[in-house]
């Protein structure tokens, strides 16, 4: 969540940036989480306006597109706007990214390259989840204002400032992917990378791996056994209930209800940086007799999730997995394991 230290720290940057000159390089370190870091409200909107905003948005189950497409039209630094403090400079963007297919201009909310969307499509972002309602006055006002060009629009792509901009993607989902694939391939099973651009409802996904998996402990199919599929990307949660959890536990809780009672069979999935979610879980593991445990211990785990409480229920069953901190996010991973 962004806060007044954050406004600071890009009220520094704004200021290191318009200093540099035509021959100056600029390196931009830029990641996951820079929206929040990197917060400059425009207008009259407030800290706590934001703060409103964005835990509005990150409830809906809007994807992380959406709400970038909103940070970005009510932030004096986001959506190229740093790009354009620093010009004349050149400017060198080292990406790390965790945004399906590395869109530049969502990634950290693109300070420093060329946007993509307007302010009609903010707008229409929050509209599309019924939250224009209930979004603070200030920011209506900024993107009414520049609906009507009252307000400069983000910088777009013919903008002089971009074209001393260079951009290198150092890490992605597909490198941890990757990394995943070959670990599974090195332990002797037959490996699948499945896909690095998984997106949806994590309930549905999870519902879909259990799929998966029991088509392959039926008929080895997409891969015999022993098999081991990675599906990495980030998929999203409405929220409904008042409990604890994140997408990757409601990932696993989703795939336990559909799961077969085979042996040798499992799914997890796991957050890249170490912490799903608002936990100190990275995600969860479930395997075929997570629901008849569950039940032994009273556990009804369709309560759980109907409450969006997956982290009560894998502590519970002692089946959270937590690995700290890594200080790198590159979205998440998933994995099925059929022995």
């Amino acid at each position: 969540m962004p806060d007044k230290k954050g406004v600071e720290g890009a009220c520094a940057m704004i200021d290191l940036a318009e200093r540099a000159d035509r021959d100056d390089l600029v390196i931009c370190l830029i990641s996951g989480g820079g929206s929040s870091l990197m917060p400059l409200p425009r207008g009259d909107v407030s800290i706590n306006d934001k703060k409103t905003m964005t835990d509005a948005l990150l409830k809906s189950g809007a994807n992380i597109n959406e709400i970038n497409t909103v940070r970005k039209h009510i932030s004096g630094f986001k959506g190229g706007w740093l790009a354009k403090k620093a010009y004349p400079a050149t400017i060198l963007n080292l990406v790390l990214s965790d945004v399906v297919g590395d869109p530049l201009d969502f990634i950290a909310s693109g300070p420093t390259v060329p946007d993509s969307t307007t302010f009609s499509d903010a707008v229409n972002v929050l509209n599309k989840y019924s939250l224009w309602d209930v979004t603070p006055v200030s920011i209506r006002q900024v993107l009414t204002d520049g609906e009507k060009g009252k307000i400069p629009e983000t910088p777009k792509l013919n903008d002089k400032a971009f074209k001393k901009v260079y951009n290198v993607v150092v890490g992605n989902n597909r490198s941890a992917s990757s990394a995943a694939f070959a670990y599974l391939k090195a332990s002797g099973v037959n490996a699948l990378l499945l896909t690095t651009a998984l997106e949806g409802e994590a309930r549905t996904v999870g519902t879909v791996l259990a799929s998966i998996a029991n088509e392959i402990a039926v008929s080895c199919n997409p891969v015999s056994r022993p098999a081991g599929i990675i599906a990495g990307g980030e998929t999203t949660v409405v929220v409904t209930g008042k409990g604890l959890g994140g997408r990757n536990q409601e990932i696993p809780l989703g795939a336990a209800l559909k799961l077969g009672r085979f042996e040798g069979i499992a799914v997890a999935s796991l957050s890249t940086d170490g912490v799903d979610g608002p936990t100190d879980a990275a995600g969860a593991i479930v395997d075929g007799k997570t629901l008849e445990k569950a039940h032994k211990m009273g556990l009804e785990p369709e309560k759980y999730l109907a409450n969006n409480d997956s982290y009560r229920f894998f502590s519970r069953l002692n089946d959270l997995v937590f690995t700290g901190p890594t200080g790198t996010n590159v979205n998440d991973v998933s994995v099925i394991v059929v022995v």
